[in-house]
């Protein structure tokens, strides 16, 4: 009976001890959702339905998901922007994380290559926040792409990495692997072992209401005009979000 107790206790304090730990809020930074916008002067909004494999890993409460073409005549001969943005509200411990497919993962499996670039983390300031951007090039037959891509918990900025997925993608991109990123090739990783470490001795929240972000654009101009195109576009799609209009 003593030893069913302990394991009764054992189990409670498994369960009870993430929501005691992880609730620590940063009082230096902004608490605030970012909203997503389609009109964009000179540009239209083309929206782009989500792959429905990849709506049921997802399980976000709500998508955004489409590209930005010049419609002025003064950006006609520039490349598209491509937006993706996801919101999950509430933690559901039965579905896969929010951030566990980035880019650098699910690109990959579907193919593309992740090419060696610097920096690869950028910060870009959105309306009075300075939001940290995981920054890749990635590409696949001859096209090549700058992406930037970010998370949110409780409308707070990570203080954490989202690259938990980059060294095994790139060891799997530079063995040639078929099987590209899997579960044999994560668990042994030591970038998202250290990744676990940081989110744990920081306290902030791991589960609560999500955001996660995407931006990018093709290379057709060159990485430097890619770059300062993404910059600019962010504060344009980007918006403070009023209070309550996610929930």
């Amino acid at each position: 009976m003593k030893a069913l107790f302990a394991l009764t206790g054992l189990i409670a304090l498994i369960w009870i001890f993430p929501h005691f730990w992880y609730n620590k809020a940063d009082p230096s930074v902004v608490s605030q959702w970012l909203d997503v916008r389609t009109n964009v002067a000179g540009w239209r909004f083309e929206n782009v339905a989500v792959d429905k494999s990849a709506e049921r890993l997802l399980v976000a409460d709500r998508l955004h998901n489409g590209e930005f073409v010049p419609a002025s005549a003064g950006r006609r001969t520039a490349p598209p922007v491509r937006v993706f943005a996801a919101w999950r509200l509430k933690e559901d411990p039965r579905e896969i994380g929010l951030f566990v497919h980035t880019p650098d993962r699910c690109w990959v499996q579907s193919g593309w290559d992740i090419e060696s670039t610097a920096p690869e983390v950028v910060t870009v300031p959105v309306h009075g926040r300075d939001l940290s951007f995981e920054r890749r090039i990635f590409a696949n037959r001859g096209q090549r792409e700058l992406v930037y891509f970010t998370g949110l918990v409780a409308g707070q900025t990570l203080p954490y990495r989202l690259d938990h997925n980059l060294s095994v993608s790139r060891r799997v991109v530079g063995s040639g692997a078929d099987d590209r990123v899997h579960k044999a090739n994560r668990w042994n990783d030591s970038l998202l072992w250290r990744r676990v470490v940081e989110s744990f001795l920081s306290r902030r929240p791991l589960r609560g209401p999500k955001q996660f972000l995407r931006i990018s654009t093709p290379l057709d101009d060159g990485v430097a005009a890619a770059d300062r195109r993404l910059r600019e576009f962010l504060p344009l799609w980007l918006e403070p979000e009023h209070a309550g209009a996610a929930h």
